[in-house]
């Protein structure tokens, strides 16, 4: 029977073998796990993809201000009997049977300042008539057209007070996205680096334990320790054999969660590289607050709701009160039944209206919109005095923590060593005979919980550098503002 243990567990160690040769082990530093969340985490394609259709939506929006040139054509045929009035009264059913073809080029150009909009034109029609046989050629070799609201709501000019501020946001979005990756991939790596701690921890413990397991059962043997204390070591390395395998549980999980989140499609293990010195770094509070005012999106975001607000309080204006819509057009036409002709002797065309409409009763609907625009801008004006005090103090807390955060870091490496010594003593005297078991485990104990402490430590610290990196879009060790190359971007 022990022979047959012997045979399978020498073949487990060989399948095992076998396994680890198939697969690769990829050693990643937190830098280098970084800069691959940044190229291919879900995360930075998504932000990717969004800046884009930020870009391509401020293109439009700048296109409106441009000329537009349009070539239009409407032909129809039409071959109905219609009624037509007669003079001395009654109708009759006269057949109609014509093809009409037109052609117009029309130039226009949008006018921000009032919200008009200024147009030159030219078209050519032609009519021909088949119960006449005959041909009517129509001309317009120039029309100039101008369409104005006088009391109407200008969105070409809140459009333009808006637009900018929404593009640049998007592009303050990008960069603060980038960091948030930054900081998830950090959360991510040391997810691994803890998972892999542990495991060494409880490799080391079992270790230890089967061996002072093994010693036990001697000094059992010879009398010197009790049997309580014998079967106290034995529960100490079942209870260390189980963390072992919940540990191995632990790191294949996190193992699989980097990978998805860094794009990894390759069957690999990967080991965190965990450096740990961090740089001596003191935030200048006034600096970090000023570069967050100045670069985080949401500053931008604020003033644009607030646009958008005052945006809605004139249109709702706008929209109870007189409105007007002014058209001028004015330019040379002629017809002939041929097209040379019909460019001779040109006639003065010229067309103006005024469309007025003046809400007399509409039951206060005007009004309630405007206090409802009124009531909607106070509101957006209260949260954003109110999220600007949240964010400044949500600045200063990051700052604080982070300065200390560095010193945190030294004490938990210190106190890691100290007590990885003070178990390997505690373990060489309960050897000699000179310790109890609960002096040991609680050695132990402390050893394993210091070094976790010591990772947990790193992570925070990193942690709230990219997270202070996110809100201020500033690089404290470099001394520069972030910023990102997006024209590869919209290519």
């Amino acid at each position: 029977m022990m022979r047959i243990k012997h045979w399978l567990y020498a073949a487990g160690w060989c399948c095992a073998a076998a396994a680890s040769a198939q697969t690769n082990t990829l050693e990643l530093t937190l830098e280098q796990t970084i800069e691959r969340a940044r190229e291919q985490s879900p995360d930075a394609r998504a932000a990717r993809h969004t800046y884009r259709a930020a870009y391509w939506n401020y293109k439009y929006h700048q296109a409106n201000y441009l000329p537009a040139l349009t070539l239009t054509s409407s032909p129809g045929l039409n071959h109905e009997f219609s009624n037509i009035a007669q003079s001395g009264g009654g109708f009759i059913a006269a057949e109609q049977n014509y093809l009409s073809t037109d052609l117009s080029l029309n130039l226009s150009q949008n006018i921000a300042w009032t919200g008009g909009t200024f147009s030159v034109s030219t078209g050519l029609g032609r009519l021909d008539d088949f119960i006449d046989d005959r041909v009517t050629w129509q001309t317009v070799p120039v029309s100039v057209n101008y369409t104005q609201s006088l009391f109407g709501y200008n969105s070409l000019k809140w459009n333009r007070r808006i637009e900018p501020i929404r593009y640049a946001e998007a592009k303050k979005s990008y960069a603060e996205t980038l960091e948030l990756v930054a900081a998830e991939a950090t959360r991510e790596f040391f997810a691994l680096a803890t998972a892999q701690t542990n495991l060494e921890i409880a490799r080391t413990n079992y270790a230890n334990a089967d061996t002072l397991y093994l010693y036990a059962q001697g000094r059992y043997n010879i009398g010197t320790i009790t049997e309580n204390e014998m079967l106290q070591l034995e529960v100490n390395k079942l209870t260390e054999e189980t963390n072992l395998m919940n540990a191995q549980i632990d790191v294949e999980n996190a193992t699989l969660q980097l990978c998805s989140y860094l794009g990894i499609q390759e069957n690999v293990t990967l080991k965190a590289c965990v450096s740990e010195q961090v740089p001596s770094l003191q935030i200048d509070l006034p600096v970090a607050l000023s570069m967050a005012r100045t670069n985080n999106p949401d500053m931008l975001g604020m003033r644009r709701r607030q646009l958008q607000g005052q945006s809605s309080v004139a249109q709702a204006r706008a929209n109870a009160g007189l409105r007007a819509d002014l058209s001028l057009s004015f330019g040379l036409s002629q017809s002939g039944e041929r097209l040379s002709t019909a460019y001779r002797k040109l006639s003065n065309m010229q067309r103006v209206s005024l469309g007025i409409v003046l809400p007399i009763l509409d039951w206060g609907r005007g009004k309630g919109n405007i206090r409802v625009a009124r009531s909607q801008l106070d509101l957006i004006n209260s949260q954003v005095e109110q999220e600007q005090i949240d964010f400044d103090q949500n600045v200063r807390k990051l700052v604080m923590q982070f300065n200390l955060q560095a010193r945190r870091v030294n004490v938990a490496a210190r106190t890691d060593e100290t007590a990885q010594r003070r178990a390997d003593v505690a373990r060489r005297l309960y050897i000699l005979g000179k310790s109890s078991v609960l002096d040991l485990n609680a050695s132990i104990t402390e050893k394993d919980r210091s070094r976790r402490d010591h990772i947990s430590a790193l992570y925070t610290y990193w942690n709230l550098y990219y997270t202070l990196r996110s809100l201020t879009l500033f690089d404290f060790e470099q001394r520069r503002e972030l910023t990102e190359e997006l024209e590869e971007l919209i290519k």
